[in-house]
C-alpha cells in the first residue's frame, strides 16, 4: 500500500510563495510579488483564471462599482471599456492581466490539505491533480510561504429551508443561474435580497417571468449613482473629510429622495447606516440597477421569510401561501478554507481571518491571506501590496531547502526550483 502511494505522490519545492487561488486576489498578489522580483507558484482547482466569474455568474452581470475601483495593480482597464464593464469584459481584462505579468497558474490542482511542518519550518500542500486520467495523482508542494487567495466566495451557501427537498420544480443557486430566458412565463421564488437577489429578480422580470423575492432581514438599498456620479466614489471622497456617520446620513437622505421609503414596499432598513454596517458586520448595501422601480410597479413581488416549501409552492411566515414553478437561491457564498487549511488559528470557523481589516493579511510562520476583507477588489489589492512587500523583505534571507521527501520515479528532484 505504501509503495503504491509512493508511486503516485510527487513532491515539488517552490522557490517562492505558493498562492492558492487564481482569481483577482491571487493575480494581484502574483503581479505585486513579480514587480519586486519574487517568483511564485499559483495553484487553482479549476481549469482557468477567475473561474468563479466564468462559471458561476449570470449573463447580465456587470461590475457594481466603476472600473477605476475594480482594477488590479499596475494595469488600468482599457479606456474604451464602459464605466461598469460587463462580465465578459472583466474576464477579458483579467486574462490580459495574467499575460501581461507572465502569471501562469497550475490549473486542476485541488488542494486537499495544507499544514505547517515545524520540523523543517515549511508549508506542505497536498493537491489532487484533477487533470490526471485516474484523478489519483497527488502532488505535494513545499514552500516557506503560503498565501491563501481562494476568497470569501469559494462555495455557495445553501440554506436549510423546511420542505425544500420535496419541491417538484427546479431548485438552483444563483451560481447556476444564467438568464431569465430559461424561466419565461414562470412564477419564480427568489430567496435572498442582496445584490444578486435584486439583479436576478430584475432579470427574471425583464425576461417575462414573475419573480417573488424573499426579504427575511433588513437591508440598505442605495442608488448606484447620485446626480450622475458613483455613489461609492462620492462616499470615498466624503470619508476623507467627514465622519462615517455623517456620510451615512447623507447617503440615506439621497436614497430617500431617490426611492422614497423602502419599508412600505417590504424592505426595511437596518438601524445603523450602510457604511457603518459594512464595517461592523461586512454586510454590503445593495446598489440598485432598476429592481426598486419594478418593485414599486408591483412587477417584482416582495415576500417575508419562508416558513416552509411545499411540493408546488411555499408558505410564508406571515401566513401567505403561493404556488411557484421554480426556486432560485440568492443566498450568497462562503469561504472553504477550514476544509483544507489545518493546524492554524489565523482563520475562524467561517473561514475568515480573525483579525479585522486592515490587519488580517498576515498570520504566523509565513501564512498570508488576501481577498478576505469584504471590501472587494480594492481591499484585495491593498492586501496584495502588503503581502508582497513583507515577503520581499524576507526573500533576501534564504531558507534551508527540505531534504526528505517521497518522490515518484521519474519526477523532478525536490530541490528543483519552480
Amino acid at each position: 500500500m505504501e509503495s503504491k502511494e509512493a508511486e503516485l505522490l510527487r513532491c515539488v519545492w517552490v522557490n517562492g510563495p505558493i498562492i492558492v487561488g487564481a482569481g483577482p486576489s491571487g493575480l494581484a498578489t502574483a503581479a505585486s510579488l513579480g514587480q519586486l522580483g519574487v517568483p511564485c507558484v499559483v495553484l487553482d482547482r479549476s481549469d482557468r483564471i477567475a473561474s468563479l466569474w466564468h462559471y458561476r455568474t449570470y449573463d447580465r452581470l456587470k461590475l457594481h462599482l466603476p472600473k477605476q475601483f475594480c482594477q488590479l495593480p499596475f494595469l488600468p482597464f482599457p479606456p474604451h471599456f464602459p464605466d461598469y464593464p460587463s462580465k465578459h469584459q472583466f474576464l477579458s481584462y483579467v486574462n490580459s492581466y495574467a499575460s501581461r505579468f507572465n502569471i501562469r497558474p497550475r490549473f486542476n490542482q485541488s488542494v486537499q490539505s495544507a499544514r505547517f511542518d515545524p520540523l523543517c519550518s515549511l508549508w506542505r500542500l497536498r493537491t489532487l491533480d484533477l487533470s490526471s486520467p485516474d484523478s489519483k495523482s497527488t502532488v505535494e508542494y513545499i514552500s516557506r510561504w503560503l498565501i491563501v487567495a481562494s476568497g470569501e466566495n469559494a462555495e455557495p451557501v445553501l440554506p436549510d429551508i423546511p420542505g425544500l427537498e420535496q419541491f417538484a420544480g427546479p431548485v438552483l443557486h444563483t451560481s447556476e443561474y444564467k438568464s431569465g430566458e430559461d424561466f419565461r412565463g414562470q412564477r419564480v421564488l427568489v430567496v435572498g435580497c442582496g445584490n444578486s437577489g435584486m439583479e436576478v429578480s430584475l432579470d427574471l422580470c425583464n425576461q417575462g417571468a414573475v419573480p417573488y423575492m424573499v426579504v427575511r432581514n433588513s437591508v440598505h438599498v442605495l442608488p448606484r449613482e447620485i446626480v450622475g456620479f458613483s455613489t461609492f466614489g462620492i462616499s470615498m471622497a466624503l470619508l476623507k473629510w467627514l465622519p462615517l456617520r455623517v456620510v451615512d446620513k447623507f447617503l440615506l437622505l439621497c436614497a430617500l429622495a431617490t426611492f422614497g421609503s423602502t419599508k412600505k414596499h417590504g424592505i426595511p432598513r437596518p438601524k445603523i447606516g450602510p457604511l457603518e454596517l459594512k464595517n461592523v458586520a461586512g454586510k454590503t448595501p445593495v446598489l440598485d440597477v432598476g429592481a426598486l422601480a419594478k418593485i414599486r410597479e408591483g412587477k417584482i413581488k416582495v415576500m417575508p421569510g419562508v416558513k416552509e416549501v411545499t411540493c408546488h409552492g411555499a408558505k410564508f411566515v406571515e401566513g401567505q401561501e403561493e404556488e411557484f414553478d421554480s426556486v432560485v437561491l440568492a443566498t450568497g457564498y462562503k469561504s472553504n478554507v477550514p476544509s483544507w487549511l489545518k493546524g492554524t488559528d489565523h482563520f475562524s470557523e467561517d473561514g475568515m481571518p480573525k483579525m479585522p481589516f486592515p490587519n488580517g493579511w498576515k498570520g504566523e510562520h509565513g501564512l498570508y491571506s488576501v481577498g478576505f476583507t469584504r471590501r472587494g477588489i480594492l481591499g484585495a489589492c491593498a492586501d496584495a501590496s502588503s503581502i508582497a512587500r513583507d515577503i520581499a523583505l524576507q526573500w533576501r534571507t534564504p531558507a534551508t531547502e527540505p531534504t526528505r521527501f517521497i518522490v515518484s520515479k521519474g519526477s523532478p528532484p525536490p530541490h528543483s526550483r519552480n
